[in-house]
């Protein structure tokens, strides 16, 4: 369980400082606006710290879904915001630069995925939440990486297509040999920055240290991993595994809060640190601007609108819930 976020505040300044001038006022104008901050594990501490809840994609789109607040804030890259848009269509919902892109999500546009389809006739499409809510409707499920494996084992076909992300796609076909999964091309950027190089590198160097990878990684590079899981599950692993010296294969974000949280643990990363550009553009000046002028509001068609897609695209979410809810419900996952 993540660490409460308050438990993340730093010592209080004898000295009000600028960044506390700009944290209050956000704090304030949530208040006032009746608006709830939601922030990826891989965005900056400081916006970390001042969130009301921190998490991963799959946590963070039940909390949007069942928020009782007006507006959403969230500091986490455009799909994430469209999910939440999708879950709660009556909300204000607002992403703080607009700039924080998804390059994965772009790598597979509508068009081509129902010329990916075309090649396939009848074979149901599972698609990863790193996608715009234009994917999602020319989709039959969604998933995360955290219940991608669940998702397609509930599926009755025995052919399926996975997109975008062809590391998570070929982890869930090695768990799933009995289904032919058909993968679309697509990849992280990030996470593809992690090399067999330099994880070798590693594990000569810290040869106690047990090796944890997200499956966006190459599949060459989760192969040498002891454990592949999900933002969450890479989380929890580390928290509970007895090693001290746990090197961990995903993005720098993840890591820094990690290392906020498991003082007691030696945590240990690849080089270059694997670091998205995109989730780093929200700051604490972006989110008081957007707040204070409801700036970068998310808006996606309505209903009866390009062939019902705001419909069709929530459809793909909400059945991923009816899915695989009652296995990840119990085990929720949130900074607060």
């Amino acid at each position: 369980m993540l660490t409460q976020v308050k438990d993340l505040h730093m010592a209080k300044q004898p000295v009000e400082t600028n960044k506390d001038v700009l944290i209050n006022r956000i704090r304030s104008l949530l208040t006032e606006k009746k608006a709830i901050l939601l922030t990826h594990i891989y965005q900056r501490l400081e916006i970390q710290r001042i969130s009301d809840h921190v998490a991963d994609s799959l946590a963070l789109s039940r909390v949007a879904a069942k928020t009782d607040a007006e507006m959403i804030v969230f500091c986490g890259v455009h799909f994430m915001a469209e999910t939440a848009k999708l879950l709660s269509p009556e909300k204000v919902v607002l992403l703080p630069d607009l700039a924080s892109g998804c390059p994965m999500a772009d790598m597979i546009t509508a068009k081509d995925l129902i010329n990916f389809k075309s090649e396939y006739p009848g074979a149901p499409v599972v698609c990863y939440v790193n996608s715009s809510a234009a994917v999602k409707a020319e989709s039959d499920v969604c998933c995360t990486s955290t219940n991608a494996v669940d998702v397609v084992k509930s599926i009755p076909d025995k052919r399926i297509i996975f997109v975008p992300d062809k590391g998570l796609g070929t982890w869930v076909q090695r768990q799933i040999p009995e289904k032919e999964i058909i993968i679309y091309d697509g990849f992280c950027p990030t996470h593809y920055q992690i090399t067999t190089k330099e994880v070798e590198r590693l594990r000569n160097n810290h040869p106690k240290a047990v090796i944890i990878a997200h499956p966006e990684c190459d599949p060459s590079v989760w192969e040498m991993a002891d454990f592949v899981g999900s933002t969450s599950q890479i989380y929890k692993y580390a928290q509970d595994c007895p090693q001290e010296e746990v090197i961990i294969l995903s993005e720098h974000g993840l890591i820094r809060r990690m290392q906020a949280d498991m003082p007691h643990k030696k945590l240990l990363m690849t080089f270059p640190n694997p670091l998205c550009p995109n989730m780093k553009y929200h700051r604490l000046e972006s989110v008081l601007n957007a707040l204070e002028n409801n700036l970068h509001q998310i808006s996606i068609p309505e209903y009866g609108v390009e062939n019902g897609l705001f419909e069709r695209a929530r459809k793909t979410i909400t059945k991923m819930f009816e899915l695989t809810e009652s296995k990840y419900a119990s085990n929720y996952w949130s900074g607060v």
